[in-house]
C-alpha cells in the first residue's frame, strides 16, 4: 500500500492530572487529502486497523474518501463514491464502518427540491475498499423528506447495524407503527433502524422512537447484549433530555432517560451525544444547555446500558459540545469537546477512569466556533488517541493528530 511518511511536528504540551501538570506529546500526521476538505469521520475497523473518511467538494460535485493509517500515516486516498446532488451539511455527514472482510460508507443524496428532502445512501465494498458496490436507500418509505443523522456498526456475518432519524412522517398524514404497536404522531421525527446483509438486503426494520429531536446526530455502540441506540429525545412539552434504546433478548427496550434533565428548548440544538461500549461497560457523554447555561457530561454504565452513574461535568460554561468519545487499553475512556474562547473555539480532550474521575485534560487545536469547522472526531488503538478535525481559513482542510496517553 502507498503510503508517507508522518509529518515531524511534535508538539509537546501540559495536561492536569491529580492537581499537578505532566507532558502531554502530540503528533500531527499527514492528511493526503486535497483542500476544500472537510466532515471527517474516524472508525476503528473489526479488523482493528483506523480508518478516516473526508467530503471534498469540487463546485456542486461531493466525493467520499477514505484513507487507512498504516505505520502512523495515512494511505493514499481512495474514492467511495462522488456526485453532484448530495446534500452536505456541518452536523449530518457521511461514514464509513469496516467489518473483517467487507467495509460500508454512507452519505445523504437529494430526493426531491426541498431544502431537507434527502435520502440516506449506503454502499458495501466487498474487497476492501478497492471497488464499491451500486448504492441503495437504507429506508423504505418511499417518502420526499429528511432521513439522516446515521450512525452504522459492523454485525456478525459481515450484515450491518444502521439507525438514523427518519421523516417520513413529518410529511405523512398517516401515522407510523413502532415495533410495540404503539403509533407514532403525525408530524413527528422518528429513530429508526435496520440490519443489512453483505449484499444491501435488509434483514430486519424497526422504529426505536415515534418521536426525537430533528437534528442531533445519533450515537450506537455494541454491548455484549447487542447495539444500543444514544440520541436526543423530544416530548411533546419540548423536553429534550438524552435516552437510550437497548437489543436485549431478542428485542428493543422502550426508550428511557440517561439522566432526567428537564432542558426545555423549543429548536434543536444541532449537538448529538457520544456513546462508547465495552463489554457491559458503556459511556455516554452529551451536551446540555439548561436555562441557557452549556454543558458537557459524561456516565457511566456497567450493565450494558440499562443504568447509568451520575453524571460528571466535564466542561461548563464556554462550552459548545460538539463530543467525541472513545476508549482506552488501560480500561479508561477518552472524551472530546470544544470550548470557546473569544472568537476561537479550544479542541479539548481528556481521560476519565470508569469512576468519572479526571485523569488528564489537554488542549490540542484551536480552530473557528463557526459550523463551518464542524465535528472533531476521535477513536483510539491501545492507549493512543487519534482525532481528526476540519481547520477553516481561506479553504477548509482535514487535520489529523495522535495523543499518546
Amino acid at each position: 500500500m502507498m503510503k508517507k511518511p508522518i509529518l515531524l511536528i511534535t508538539l509537546v504540551l501540559f495536561t492536569w492530572a491529580c492537581k499537578k501538570e505532566t507532558p502531554q506529546t502530540i503528533e500531527m500526521i499527514e492528511f493526503m487529502g486535497q483542500t476544500n476538505a472537510s466532515l471527517p469521520r474516524l472508525e476503528k475497523g473489526a479488523d482493528e486497523n483506523i480508518y478516516l473518511s473526508w467530503v471534498e467538494k469540487n463546485g456542486d460535485k461531493s466525493t467520499l474518501l477514505y484513507s487507512q493509517l498504516w505505520e502512523e500515516a495515512w494511505s493514499v486516498p481512495t474514492v467511495i463514491s462522488s456526485g453532484n446532488n448530495w446534500f452536505v451539511n456541518w452536523a449530518d455527514f457521511p461514514s464509513l464502518v469496516v467489518n473483517k472482510q467487507q467495509m460500508g460508507a454512507h452519505w445523504l443524496q437529494k430526493s426531491k427540491e426541498g431544502t431537507y428532502d434527502y435520502d440516506v445512501k449506503v454502499s458495501f465494498s466487498a474487497d476492501r475498499g478497492q471497488t464499491w458496490g451500486t448504492s441503495f436507500t437504507a429506508h423504505k418509505d418511499g417518502v420526499a423528506a429528511e432521513h439522516g443523522f446515521v450512525s452504522m456498526l459492523p454485525m456478525e456475518n459481515e450484515n450491518t447495524f444502521i439507525t438514523w432519524l427518519d421523516g417520513r412522517n413529518t410529511k405523512s398524514e398517516g401515522h407510523g407503527t413502532d415495533t410495540h404497536g404503539g403509533h407514532g404522531e403525525a408530524g413527528a421525527m422518528t429513530l429508526r433502524a435496520g440490519i443489512f446483509n453483505p449484499q444491501g438486503n435488509t434483514i430486519d426494520e424497526w422504529e426505536l422512537d415515534d418521536r426525537v429531536c430533528d437534528c442531533c446526530q445519533t450515537a450506537a455502540a455494541l454491548t455484549d447484549n447487542g447495539p444500543i441506540v444514544v440520541y436526543r429525545d423530544r416530548s411533546e412539552t419540548e423536553i429534550r433530555d438524552m435516552s437510550i434504546v437497548r437489543w436485549v433478548n431478542g428485542e428493543w427496550t422502550p426508550p428511557t432517560n440517561i439522566a432526567i434533565e428537564m432542558w426545555e428548548m423549543p429548536g434543536c440544538p444541532v449537538n448529538g451525544p457520544a456513546v462508547i461500549a465495552n463489554g457491559q461497560n458503556v459511556a455516554v457523554t452529551w451536551f446540555t444547555a439548561k436555562n441557557g447555561f452549556p454543558q458537557v457530561k459524561i456516565a457511566f454504565s456497567q450493565d450494558a446500558g440499562a443504568s447509568f452513574t451520575d453524571a460528571t461535568v466535564v466542561s461548563e460554561g464556554a462550552t459548545i459540545g460538539r463530543l467525541g468519545l472513545t476508549d482506552l487499553a488501560n480500561g479508561n475512556v477518552a472524551v472530546s469537546w470544544m470550548d470557546n474562547q473569544n472568537d476561537l473555539a479550544l479542541i479539548m480532550l481528556a481521560e476519565y477512569d470508569q469512576k468519572g474521575m479526571l485523569l488528564k485534560r489537554v488542549k490540542v487545536a484551536e480552530s473557528k466556533a463557526s459550523r463551518s469547522s464542524g465535528f472533531p472526531v476521535i477513536t483510539s488503538l491501545g492507549n493512543t488517541v487519534y482525532m481528526a478535525w476540519t481547520e477553516v481559513n481561506e479553504e477548509t482542510v482535514v487535520k489529523t493528530a495522535k495523543i499518546n496517553f
